[in-house]
């Protein structure tokens, strides 16, 4: 049976020389078989100040920490470490960047829940983490859910941002399903990976001039501005098809 691990980390800062100090994790073996992990770990990078501002680990809290790599869950992680197995996060290439410093080679099937909610909840006004927590109204049953797993929740705190995460992927593998035509849950894994691996033909501006106005519009009455754009900025993936889809 395919298990599935949804996790994150905290770390010292957002540079290519910044390491993980945090990992939050749950491996789902089944519905009544679910391993919660959330570990603390040394590392000989100095966290930023502004990495401390966001999750509020301090150098004293990871002091004497075993080092990432003898941490309990990469132990795991390497133990199931297969394309028939689920490796799932939000916005997962910024994790997986942090895992590959740390010698870790994938080879599971990945799936990012930030890539799939842009597909599957276009109409949202952000599909940051803790925006779609309160708009999908997931705090109402976060709870209840950490119960039963024995977390604590807090925001920008690895575990804490897991649990989230579970209760996000639940949303999207029954919009998946509706959506797709698709009852079993190894059928709908599969959409979720694929649409992780495809662009997104975003809806609207969330920045510049024309921020929260629907980009088909802007594309019908301001052609120049999309041209402009695509030339002269720095744009994500689905920035850049968008304009290429509108442009061309």
């Amino acid at each position: 049976m395919a298990k599935y691990i949804l996790f994150d980390t905290e770390t010292t800062g957002n540079e290519e020389k910044d390491r993980i100090i945090q990992i939050g994790a749950l491996i789902v073996h089944d519905k009544n078989n679910i391993e919660v992990f959330d570990e603390l770990c040394s590392c000989e990078v100095p966290i930023s100040v502004d990495a401390m501002a966001v999750h509020h680990i301090t150098p004293e809290l990871i002091e004497n920490k075993p080092k990432f790599i003898e941490t309990k869950f990469y132990k795991e992680l390497q133990k199931y470490n297969s394309n028939e197995n689920f490796l799932i996060a939000h916005n997962i290439s910024f994790d997986l960047e942090m895992l590959k410093k740390e010698g870790f080679n994938n080879h599971y099937t990945i799936i990012d829940t930030l890539r799939c909610a842009k597909h599957l909840l276009a109409d949202e006004k952000s599909h940051a983490l803790q925006y779609l927590r309160y708009s999908l109204e997931l705090y109402k049953t976060e709870m209840q859910e950490a119960e039963k797993l024995g977390i604590s929740i807090k925001a920008h705190d690895a575990i804490g941002d897991v649990l989230v995460m579970k209760l996000l992927l639940s949303k999207l593998v029954k919009t998946a399903g509706d959506n797709y035509g698709k009852k079993d849950i190894k059928d709908i894994m599969k959409v979720l990976a694929r649409l992780t691996t495809e662009p997104v033909l975003l809806k609207i501006f969330k920045f510049g001039k024309y921020k929260d106005r629907i980009i088909e519009d802007v594309a019908r009455e301001d052609i120049k501005y999309l041209e402009w754009m695509r030339k002269n900025l720095e744009l994500d993936e689905d920035l850049r098809y968008t304009l290429d889809y509108y442009i061309n």
